[in-house]
């Protein structure tokens, strides 16, 4: 299946949508639960591509040992001392994971290299190697310096003052506070963030969770922060679901002015992603939760100037659903697009243009002006899930729309093609 087709009419009742657990939260669950002595079970896991990766890639270290349950992971660890694999550990084009796990290598014995696809090793990991020297973490570029493959050397820090950009990812601090937390021979780690923190709300996430599991981190003052070493013991650890893959479920909503509800996740979660439904409360939709669910309403929608930073995973949602507002939908402070799974910014001005959509772009925005018709196309997807899903939503409102490597989407919505037909078989059925 590459294209979402046959949606004629919309049925006045919500649809009860299936959402998988947070990609994000599964992450750091994984490496959290890594680190722990014992028996983890992660409930309600996403289960994909990119944690698929993660837990094998743990899994080749002597002494921890991680299976699929369903919908969770259990992981085992069995020795104070784990052993680096002496094969490389590959992680295909998952970031999140890579960067996780560049860190937590360095808490085994002897040296692992990790490494991942032809894409991965294009994206920058310069701030997290320039954090290491700070902390005294040995480590070795084996390509173009700043990229994979590294080689790290696993001892502890020898030192307790790091300092880590914050300008490009957000996702190397979750890395490096994790990693203070397991650094057993010191009374605490303080890590200094330099320049803008971004997409702020996953380093929320990431305190959520290590708070969770008994790991301590202050921040005395804005974007320092005093980590308190120690090893935690959560045998469970629970997964809210993906606030990234609501979006397109939200956004098809929208598209087709109907109601949706979504379960076990409200609001007031930690994923900066859910921010997107109040962006399009203040574009028209209406939007009722509760601590547990989300119901949600499609309208018309108005043109918008939206600061996105805290929410880079949502933006090509918006920019889909932006085709058929009342006005122009500007989205700012976005660059970091440019250096995920593709270059996001580029790839959505190029594919609604090819559509037939007006558009304008900068170096860290993009402005999508209403379209009065889309073309019919096979967009080009990039292997990037996320501009797959969001781009697969027009074929809703424009029969005939699809897309290219539909596959790909595999990489964090594995059931998006069956979510998507039982949401069209649910409205024709009315």
């Amino acid at each position: 299946m590459n294209s979402i087709s046959g949606f004629k009419k919309t049925s006045s009742k919500p649809f009860p949508a299936h959402v998988p657990g947070s990609k994000s939260f599964t992450n750091r669950a994984l490496v959290l639960a890594a680190h722990q002595l014992g028996r983890t079970v992660i409930h309600n896991a996403l289960i994909c591509d990119d944690t698929i990766y993660f837990s094998k890639a743990l899994s080749a270290f002597d002494g921890l040992d991680i299976v699929q349950d369903g919908n969770s992971f259990i992981v085992n660890r069995t020795s104070e001392t784990i052993i680096a694999p002496d094969e490389p550990v590959y992680f295909g084009a998952a970031g999140t994971p890579v960067r996780l796990m560049l860190s937590f290598v360095s808490s085994a014995q002897g040296q692992t290299l990790v490494t991942g696809n032809e894409r991965l090793t294009e994206r920058p990991m310069v701030d997290i190697l320039d954090a290491f020297d700070t902390a005294g973490i040995q480590y070795e570029c084996k390509g173009e310096p700043g990229h994979l493959p590294v080689l790290v050397t696993g001892a502890p820090a020898t030192t307790a003052d790091w300092k880590i950009n914050g300008s490009i990812s957000s996702q190397f601090l979750s890395s490096l506070l994790i990693c203070a937390s397991q650094q057993l021979d010191k009374s605490e780690v303080n890590i200094e963030v330099v320049n803008n923190l971004v997409s702020r709300p996953y380093i929320e996430m990431t305190l959520e969770m290590m708070a969770k599991v008994g790991l301590k981190v202050e921040e005395p003052e804005p974007n320092h922060f005093k980590v308190t070493p120690c090893r935690s013991s959560a045998s469970d650890i629970h997964v809210e679901i993906d606030a990234s893959g609501m979006s397109y479920i939200v956004t098809a909503a929208v598209l087709t002015q109907s109601t949706v509800k979504i379960s076990g996740i409200s609001r007031n979660s930690k994923q900066g992603d859910v921010g997107l439904v109040d962006v399009y409360r203040q574009m028209g939709c209406k939007v009722e939760d509760d601590d547990d669910s989300i119901t949600f309403t499609g309208a018309p929608i108005s043109g918008i100037d939206v600061d996105m930073e805290k929410m880079p995973d949502v933006v090509l949602s918006l920019a889909v659903a932006a085709t058929q507002a009342s006005g122009p939908v500007t989205i700012t402070n976005i660059a970091n697009l440019r250096v995920k799974e593709c270059d996001r910014i580029h790839a959505a001005c190029h594919e609604l243009a090819r559509l037939g959509v007006e558009v304008e772009e900068g170096e860290d925005w993009m402005r999508i002006h209403p379209a009065k018709t889309l073309k019919v196309e096979q967009v080009k997807t990039y292997d990037d899930h996320r501009v797959a899903m969001a781009f697969s939503l027009l074929g809703l409102i424009q029969e005939g729309i699809s897309v290219e490597e539909p596959e790909c989407v595999s990489k964090s919505f594995p059931d998006f093609w069956k979510e998507m037909q039982r949401f069209v078989d649910f409205h024709q059925s009315a």
